[in-house]
């Protein structure tokens, strides 16, 4: 298949510039694979399809503040550096702009938000294939204990603030209620529209919820630029199943009850590991480039709720999979469903609204 067979028409208007005022008023775009309907719903009408018995899975990675700001140490010329991975405490991985002017050996003295100046500072120590740049930070002995002070959530591009100031809501709302582990650089955006009260209406309603955890990379929102998806390198992610949600997730699968991801991170954990262990899910760590794209065969996962995504990204072509697994027309149908929603005036994207594919 070719990466031009996932571009779609958006209205720029409907790309979602902030969170609802409550997070669970959003939208839920409800699409039955089999018959391939749709139904125009409000997430809390999630409650309606959930049976009990049912396993709901979110990804707990809690999104780090990664976009920092800094000068040159010679020059004063200013950069924007976006966290990408850490390697070790104080060595990480990281986009910088402009990339040209971060060379190896160029140092990067960190500033406040207000553009005063701190005792950090950053070493360039190495490039790779990406035009990523490794970085030595010095001046504490982890860089993790002041991103809270210096860094900004790191937005997607199509998301606009005016100043930091603006930023303020997103540091709760680019969040989910149940993040614990700190580690990713964009949301899983799936879990957004949850609130603690509707989680416990689906526990009251019998439904299981437990966590994996899949650091999010920026790798995840990005377009695929190869001519054909099988030219595309998927980028690698870490994740972590623990001992009682392999456990439970077990179960269902044995007892035939339903196993609903929240978010394709979600999912490509359990796929991940299903397709390195003959189909069980077992507790551990890893990390995983698992590229879903039509006719892909699922092991685990019976359900999903998702976002809307980006033309050619890859999240879009997981989406289309799973609306026709193991065959090659679910493009077509969740570019209808797509269709759909523009003409319904949906909101788009990371803080936009969700459909729920059955």
């Amino acid at each position: 298949m070719r990466a031009a067979d996932f571009d779609y028409d958006l209205p720029a208007e409907l790309i979602a510039q902030h969170p609802e005022a409550t997070r669970d008023q959003s939208r839920l775009l409800v699409v039955q694979r089999h018959g391939l309907t749709v139904a125009h719903r409000r997430f809390p009408d999630l409650l309606e399809y959930l049976r009990p018995g049912d396993v709901l899975l979110v990804n707990d990675s809690k999104v780090i503040p990664a976009r920092l700001r800094g000068k040159n140490h010679e020059t004063g010329g200013e950069f924007e550096i976006l966290l990408l991975e850490e390697n070790a405490a104080n060595d990480w991985w990281a986009m910088m702009r402009p990339g040209k002017r971060a060379r190896v050996g160029t140092r990067i003295d960190l500033i406040t938000h207000e553009g005063a100046p701190t005792n950090l500072h950053a070493t360039v120590t190495a490039t790779n294939a990406d035009g990523h740049r490794r970085l030595r930070f010095e001046g504490a002995a982890n860089l993790r204990d002041h991103l809270e002070a210096l860094g900004e959530m790191p937005l997607p591009p199509y998301i606009k603030r005016a100043s930091h100031a603006a930023l303020a809501v997103d540091l709760a709302r680019y969040q989910t209620v149940y993040a614990k582990p700190a580690g990713s650089v964009a949301a899983p955006t799936a879990g957004l529209h949850f609130t603690p009260a509707l989680l416990e209406n689906i526990r009251n309603l019998g439904a299981h919820i437990c966590s994996v955890t899949l650091h999010v990379g920026l790798g995840t929102f990005a377009p695929v630029k190869t001519d054909t998806l099988s030219e595309h390198v998927m980028h690698e992610e870490r994740y972590e199943v623990n001992a009682a949600s392999a456990q439970i997730i077990s179960e269902a699968k044995a007892q035939g009850r339903r196993v609903i991801a929240v978010g394709t991170t979600s999912l490509r954990v359990l796929e991940s590991v299903a397709a390195a262990n003959e189909g069980r899910i077992i507790a551990g760590s890893g990390r995983t480039r698992l590229f879903v794209h039509p006719p892909y065969r699922f092991h685990v996962v019976d359900a999903l709720l998702t976002n809307f995504h980006l033309a050619r990204s890859t999240l879009l072509m997981l989406v289309s999979a799973f609306a026709a697994p193991g065959e090659l027309h679910g493009r077509e149908a969740i570019l209808r469903a797509y269709a759909e929603a523009v003409r319904e005036r949906y909101r788009f994207f990371s803080y936009g609204d969700a459909m729920l594919i059955l």
